[in-house]
Order: C-alpha cells, then structure tokens, then sequence
C-alpha cells in the first residue's frame, strides 16, 4: 500500500520550488540568449529551455530533493510559466522582444564578409561557405545578403533576388 500523503503532499514549500524553478529558468535563458544563440538552430529559445528544464525536474537537483508528485508539478509549472511570460511579454512589447528575440545579424553584405559580425557570433569563413553551399550558392559573389536569424538559422539573399533559408 502506498503512502499517500507522502506521493501527494509537498515536501518542499511551493514558494522554494517557485524561486528555484525560476532562478535558473532566467539563467539558463540568459546564458543561452547571450552564448549560444547559433546553438539553438530552429528550435526557438525558450521552446528548447522548456524541454530541457522539464526534462530536469524529474531530477532532485533544482527542488531540493523532493519526493512528491505535487512538487515535480509544481516545478514544471512554474517553468512552462516563465516560457509562456516571456513570449506573452515578447509579443505584447516590441522593447522586451528586442531582448528576448534579438534581430538578424548581417554576416554578407554585396558578396562581402562583415568579419566584425562574424566574429561577433563566432562564425568561421569554413562554416559560411558550407551553409552558402547547403542552400545551393557556390560564390560569394553572387550574395546579396547572408543574416544570422535570431534563432540561429542562416538567411541568403543572392543578387538575382532569391532568397533562401
């Protein structure tokens, strides 16, 4: 016979579970947002955070070894909370969104490397003529415009006015 109360009543109080769910929630999206926008690919940033953090509460690590179900929930509650806050916020103001989703960055400009930008996010010439290739251009010459997108995606505009993703 199981313990009930023991499964289905916290353990740990529901303000701790709150702060520590949120705390590295922030972190993470911050660490992430800064470090490794180009990591992320397609999946968008907080999309990949609730997947990761929601994988993570089954763990004791970030609740403080809880034991009870209400706890995990609470926790995965409160980081589906902090994802849905800031694309609500993100949608709802174009300042916050400018934060949370940082626009494109132009890495080819006229058949140009702006090796500034490139620095910037760590892109190598190797790894811009491989994505240059992926979408089927074989000279730099014949780019328009070449954006890393805010999730870490490549944009190709070629001179002849197609543009590719």
């Amino acid at each position: 016979m199981s313990d009930w109360q023991r499964l289905l009543v916290p353990d740990t109080p529901l303000w701790e579970i709150a702060v520590r769910g949120s705390a590295i929630y922030l972190a993470l999206f911050f660490l992430l947002r800064v470090l490794l926008k180009r990591e992320s690919g397609s999946t968008g940033m907080t999309d990949l955070l609730v997947i990761v953090l929601i994988a993570d509460a089954a763990q004791n690590a970030m609740a403080a070894d809880y034991t009870s179900i209400t706890d995990g929930v609470a926790l995965v509650a409160v980081i589906i909370g902090w994802a849905y806050l800031l694309d609500l916020l993100s949608y709802r103001f174009p300042a916050v969104a400018r934060i949370i989703q940082p626009g494109s960055l132009v890495l080819v400009r006229d058949g140009r490397m702006l090796r500034r930008n490139m620095r910037r996010e760590l892109v190598t010439e190797d790894e811009l003529y491989a994505q240059l290739r992926q979408q089927g251009v074989e000279d730099l010459t014949d780019v328009k415009e070449v954006r890393m997108e805010s999730q870490g995606q490549f944009s190709v505009i070629t001179r002849d006015g197609g543009g590719r993703r």
